[in-house]
């Protein structure tokens, strides 16, 4: 029987998240504005507004920077 690890990221509104590849307009980071099942995200860089999944999100997130207490994961 093979076990699989499922990865649980809590996103919080107001995160900014730092994607592995750029945003057409040059920025990796993506602001949280509405979390849950189907994540609304805006592009810091043109202000771009998009909603993904949280499964495809967690696959593209890079790193995570805390908005409320500045703290950084890795």
């Amino acid at each position: 029987m093979v076990k699989v690890m499922k990865i649980i990221t809590d996103y919080k509104e107001g995160d900014i998240l730092e994607f592995k590849k750029n945003h057409p307009c040059g920025s990796k980071l993506w602001k949280v504005v509405k979390p849950g099942v189907d994540m609304k995200l805006e592009c810091v860089g043109c202000g771009r507004m998009i909603i993904i999944p949280r499964v495809e999100l967690n696959k593209k997130v890079k790193n995570i920077i805390r908005k409320e207490n500045g703290e950084q994961d890795v």
